[in-house]
């Protein structure tokens, strides 16, 4: 497809695709960043357009997906699994932590977790890098309810050894 056909295809379809942004957000300012995302995604992959199909499926798909892809981030970006007062010691500045320890470092906190059974850590650790209980479910093969009981009791035995070894900085800094 050459620039000009793409430009004469996106212009007829153009009020098409803003309402359908606008149904997918409901609001103004981010019909114009979908529709920019949608627009820049279609043009850097326009040769991948077969001739013969439908052009106003194929640009409404790719907006779908650009608006999906964005709502996940989105609730993924936005996700707390804890309390914050329950690891509160650990978010503070070492700087002005007067105590010796004043987080626990990446490597303790992976080594907890792979303390975990696969059975619990593999799909907590998918959940925990944004994966949906049923795409997990999906990808594991396993019921829905197996997955959220299994992160369940994954996020209830890394609070537990937490504690254990934690614990009594964790009831300082409280």
């Amino acid at each position: 497809m050459t620039n000009a056909e793409f430009n004469n295809n996106l212009k007829s379809i153009e009020g098409l695709l803003t309402g359908f942004a606008y149904r997918l957000t409901n609001n103004n300012n981010n019909v114009k960043d979908l529709m920019q995302e949608t627009i820049y995604k279609a043009f850097k992959n326009k040769d991948r357009f077969k001739d013969g199909t439908n052009f106003k499926a194929w640009m409404t798909t790719i907006m779908r997906n650009a608006y999906i892809n964005h709502y996940r981030k989105r609730k993924t970006r936005n996700n707390v699994e804890v309390p914050l007062e329950t690891v509160r010691y650990f978010a503070e500045d070492k700087a002005t932590n007067e105590e010796p320890y004043g987080a626990i470092l990446s490597k303790e906190l992976t080594s907890i977790i792979n303390e975990l059974p696969d059975e619990q850590k593999i799909p907590f650790m998918m959940h925990y890098e944004g994966f949906q209980y049923k795409e997990i479910s999906d990808e594991l093969g396993v019921p829905i309810g197996t997955i959220k009981s299994r992160i369940f009791f994954a996020r209830k035995k890394l609070q537990v050894s937490i504690t254990e070894k934690y614990g009594e900085k964790l009831m300082k800094a409280a």
